[in-house]
């Protein structure tokens, strides 16, 4: 699937995420701002003002984030290119409805994802049938993406999305491992074989995974921040998304999906 319009595209957006969105100050932003609030490094032209000097300037939550798209698309299509600060009416209404367009082109990411060849070619009729059913749901206006439910949508979607699991995690380990929601916190997994591992939701903050094998090991809601992925293998692992990927460390060892960029801030 084409992932073009799921990566976020800041020089068509309004500053969304630096907007809509509340922040508490912690390791990973250096104040706390409230929703609708705009971040104090937000300039007029909706650009950060930090945005080379974000990590020094203790925003690491900065560069980690991403909206898969969903910035401009509510900027550009649902409200048609009509921003906040020129037309203030918009305001509540478009940071009301980024963050659902945000969980849906989440959604979108892991239904393309699924439908890779590795993945859930058995199931390709009925992934399609759900992408073009969550894409219909992007094009809601403002006031129908308020009142969507989204969490009744994104339960019926995960139903689809455990079966491709399933199917890609098979494929390598016919009896799959599942390690799903585990407490793996700066667990010791160097040069682990993790192949076809359930680790959706399991909690790998700070693991050391150098060398590691994750190739189909499925990755969705894993929180890897700063899990050091040096060397490791992740050029097959199921549903990993930039936001991982940003939020651990690596180096040019690392190997990851084509679809996905390696981070600046990773070591050489």
């Amino acid at each position: 699937m084409e992932r073009a319009d799921l990566r976020a595209d800041c020089a068509n957006c309004f500053g969304l995420c630096c907007v809509a969105l509340p922040f508490a100050a912690s390791s990973d932003f250096a104040l706390t701002k409230d929703a609708g609030q705009p971040c104090p490094n937000l300039s007029q032209d909706f650009r950060c003002g930090i945005h080379s000097r974000l990590r020094e300037r203790g925003f690491t939550g900065c560069t980690v984030y991403d909206c898969f798209g969903a910035g401009q698309k509510t900027s550009q299509v649902t409200f048609g290119g009509r921003d906040w600060r020129a037309d203030p009416a918009t305001a509540s209404a478009m940071f009301a409805a980024f963050p659902v367009q945000r969980q849906l082109h989440e959604l979108l990411w892991y239904l393309a994802d699924a439908q890779t060849p590795a993945v859930g070619e058995p199931l390709r009729t009925e992934l399609a049938q759900a992408y073009a059913e969550t894409e219909a749901l992007t094009g809601l206006d403002a006031p129908a993406l308020r009142a969507l439910d989204v969490a009744a949508h994104r339960a019926k979607v995960n139903v689809l999305l455990t079966r491709a699991g399933e199917l890609a995690r098979a494929a390598v380990r016919p009896k799959p491992k599942d390690r799903r929601g585990a407490d793996l916190i700066g667990a010791r997994l160097r040069d682990a074989d993790l192949r076809g591992v359930n680790l959706r939701g399991a909690y790998l903050i700070g693991a050391d995974l150098r060398g590691a094998d994750l190739r189909r090991a499925e990755l969705i809601g894993a929180d890897l921040r700063g899990a050091d992925l040096r060397g490791a293998d992740l050029s097959e692992a199921v549903y990993l998304t930039q936001f991982q990927v940003n939020a651990a460390r690596g180096d040019r060892a690392t190997r990851l999906p084509a679809t996905l960029d390696r981070p600046a801030h990773w070591t050489d």
